[in-house]
């Protein structure tokens, strides 16, 4: 049994450093390595880097291989396949998104604090249009969670749930009277913000996870449950496409079709989600997640660049000493989308 060392190794190189904090980081949260992993690991990768006198990089390669490495060798077959490509569990996906909404909030509630006052003025119209703007960013949040939990028609019923919400909001907003209900301090709504993402983050992550679980339904066939399941984690937890997700159902379709009476597709295969797993892995998963970062990536600046046309062409605004962030802003998105045509066509060429 390896011996953990009680401190982080000293490394002799910068350099070293630098790939041993890379490593960790990605061990950690693409693989959801278990705790005390990376620190045994990172022991092991010093004395071996120590004793062929090289570069950590030259003796173990690119700290993120070496992290895919490790974490197939070393990290159980269940706990990989519970996480989507992104290395993230529907629970700590729905942990995130609420931890981000609240410290959203608490950094808004700052800024008015700062450039307008202590006291925000609440009216009835601003109650509707900002908890319209907030349900509808959770609901694409779970949309999106859905489908990386491969419940692809659940996103399409969250998606829907978010255009509803959307159009109610603008009615509402639309027929509201007009006039202040009545004024509170910004730290106080800070403070409740701050609050909500504290609570987020305590929140069980294994509680969500069992939520995104589908349950067995009476009148359900086992084999096709399991079948339509296999398919949705293909497409959602590993971003595998639609077609290709069909064609390993349908050889495993023409398997049980040809098995012995009786041989269902779990006793066959096993776990429905560690068989995702197998046929997702290999050289093709790197391309299946540039591609999903792209197409996220592209989504995002086509929203930003919405946000700046939208204030550009208001007079007001666009003499707005923000308004120069908001082009910065857009240009780190479209610089992202090139940075993630790249890694996508790069990974292309590796696979």
């Amino acid at each position: 049994m390896t011996k953990v060392r009680d401190s982080a190794p000293s490394w002799t190189r910068e350099d070293d450093e630098d790939w041993a904090a890379t490593f960790e980081v990605r061990l950690v949260l693409d693989h959801d390595a278990p705790a005390g992993l990376a620190d045994e690991v990172l022991a092991e990768a010093h004395e071996i880097v120590e004793q062929a006198g090289l570069p950590a990089r030259e003796v173990l390669g690119d700290p993120g291989a070496y992290a895919r490495t490790v974490a197939a060798e070393r990290i159980s077959e269940e706990r990989r396949a519970r996480n989507d490509v992104h290395g993230m569990s529907p629970g700590e996906r729905v942990s995130a998104s609420l931890c981000t909404l609240g410290f959203v909030g608490v950094v808004l509630c700052l800024l008015y604090w700062i450039e307008d006052g202590l006291w925000i003025e609440v009216s009835l119209t601003s109650v509707v249009g900002c908890t319209t703007v907030a349900l509808a960013a959770m609901l694409i949040a779970v949309a999106l969670i859905a489908r990386a939990a491969g419940r692809i028609r659940g996103m399409w019923a969250w998606l829907a749930g978010t255009a509803v919400t959307v159009a109610g909001g603008a009615a509402l907003t639309t027929a509201a009277p007009e006039g202040r209900l009545f004024d509170v301090p910004a730290p106080v709504l800070a403070l409740a913000a701050l609050a909500w993402t504290v609570g987020a983050y305590l929140f069980p992550d294994t509680t969500i996870d069992r939520w995104f679980t589908p349950a067995a339904r009476p009148g359900d066939a086992d084999d096709e449950r399991w079948l339509a399941r296999l398919e949705g984690l293909l497409r959602g937890r590993h971003a595998m496409k639609a077609a290709e997700a069909r064609g390993h159902v349908r050889e495993v379709r023409q398997h049980l079709a040809h098995a012995a009476d009786g041989e269902r597709a779990e006793d066959a295969f096993g776990d429905v989600e560690v068989y995702a797993l197998r046929l997702a892995e290999g050289p093709r998963a790197r391309q299946r997640l540039a591609r999903r970062k792209l197409y996220g990536t592209a989504a995002m600046t086509v929203l930003f660049a919405s946000l700046l046309i939208d204030r550009l062409l208001d007079p007001d605004e666009r003499t707005s000493a923000w308004t120069p962030v908001w082009v910065a802003v857009f240009g780190f998105w479209l610089w992202s989308v090139f940075r993630e045509w790249q890694a996508l066509r790069k990974a292309e060429d590796r696979g």
